[in-house]
């Protein structure tokens, strides 16, 4: 009986220490998630304001964004609008190249109404350290090789690594990585180019839209 009794005190003191962290995990992530959200945003828009310059937009980036959905896109997106005395002067895309090395690679890519690209940056991606990695600003200059490119086309040659024929550099060791964010990023500058005049008309609903 004795062990029996035994076993339900320590049966019943786990049960309480298992509700007690259980608690305490809820109540961290409750506390934190609003500082959590606010730094993510800060980091949204000083990225924001790095690929379209203050002094190309009078208006707040993040405040401006709206949800759009493409045949080009697996799922909305968002789409930031930059404007100068209301009048449209870029639109900053967020992407998503599926077919990176390590999974999918989230990009930010700024496209001005005359269809060149301002400027990309890798939000998150899961590519190997020293090799893949070479797609953050902070690696490497080479996501800078898309400012003030622009498409002409679908078949534009130019835009594939050079191993494909293209005019942007692959990395030793690892050319699926910038072969997946040339492909992406060439996406999105066409899309922009096409469907863009629409963009600027929608509302601002990204902040409806979040959980």
């Amino acid at each position: 009986m004795k062990i029996v009794e035994s076993m339900r005190k320590n049966g019943a003191i786990l049960t309480l220490f298992a509700v007690i962290s259980t608690l305490l995990v809820l109540t961290t992530a409750r506390l934190t998630e609003a500082p959590i959200a606010r730094q993510q945003e800060a980091h949204v828009l000083r990225v924001l304001n790095e690929l379209i310059p203050p002094t190309q937009h009078d208006n707040d980036l993040f405040q401006s964004c709206t949800l759009v959905e493409s045949a080009d896109f697996s799922a909305p997106r968002k789409v930031y609008r930059a404007f100068l005395a209301d009048q449209p002067q870029a639109v900053a895309l967020e992407v998503v190249a599926p077919n990176g090395y390590s999974g999918a690679i989230e990009l930010l890519v700024a496209v001005a109404v005359t269809g060149e690209v301002l400027g990309v940056r890798t939000i998150s991606h899961n590519e190997t350290p020293g090799l893949g990695d070479k797609i953050e600003l902070r690696k490497s200059d080479w996501v800078r090789s898309f400012e003030g490119l622009q498409v002409n086309s679908e078949d534009d040659p130019r835009w594939a690594v050079k191993r494909d024929g293209g005019i942007f550099d692959q990395f030793t060791g690892a050319t699926i990585t910038p072969r997946a964010v040339v492909q992406a990023v060439k996406r999105a500058a066409l899309v922009a180019q096409r469907e863009a005049d629409n963009w600027y008309q929608l509302p601002a609903n990204c902040m409806e839209q979040a959980p």
